[in-house]
């Protein structure tokens, strides 16, 4: 099996965006935006994105997090979250999609997308790390925001590769 990237373009976010719709849009966009874990995410229900704040208990650590919504989740919620219940729900039925149907759904929006990388649910975690190290430079804050132990872990875990440090060396330039 392989790993999972996150999509470091910005390009491809878009184009992702545009393959999905409703449903599927909303979990790609609260996914890129809060790095919540697949099976935490899933949990999620319209009452939990009501405020500001999405507060829970993370399944795997059990440590509490409080993510602020940040505008583009904000508007994703207003636009495609159901009233109540779960916020991404089977269409058989009152309960959420299963992490197996939150990988179908992703892959079959990159193939549609044209998005050529493996990709799969933690590519959405890992696609808000890295954009995140992008845009500020700040690992520690990574880091805590993916609750890593580690600089060495967290780099690898958001594609910071030597290819991701040669294109920085090419395009810097002074």
């Amino acid at each position: 099996m392989n790993e999972v990237q996150p999509i470091k373009s910005i390009r491809d976010i878009s184009r992702m965006k545009k393959a999905m719709h409703g449903r599927d849009l909303l979990l790609f966009t609260l996914g890129i935006n809060t790095a919540l874990r697949i099976s935490d995410l899933l949990t999620l229900t319209a009452t939990d994105v009501a405020g500001d704040y999405i507060t829970l208990h993370e399944g795997k650590t059990g440590k509490s997090k409080r993510i602020k919504i940040n505008a583009v989740a904000r508007k994703a919620i207003n636009e495609l979250a159901p009233a109540d219940g779960p916020l991404f729900p089977s269409r058989k039925g009152g309960k959420a999609i299963s992490r197996v149907q939150a990988y179908r759904l992703l892959n079959a929006a990159a193939n549609r997308a044209g998005v050529n990388i493996e990709i799969g649910c933690h590519s959405l975690r890992k696609t808000a790390g890295f954009h995140t190290y992008k845009k500020t430079g700040d690992i520690a804050q990574v880091m805590r925001m993916l609750n890593h132990a580690t600089e060495r872990d967290t780099l690898k875990y958001i594609g910071i590769t030597q290819g991701t440090i040669d294109e920085t060396y090419e395009t810097l330039c002074l």
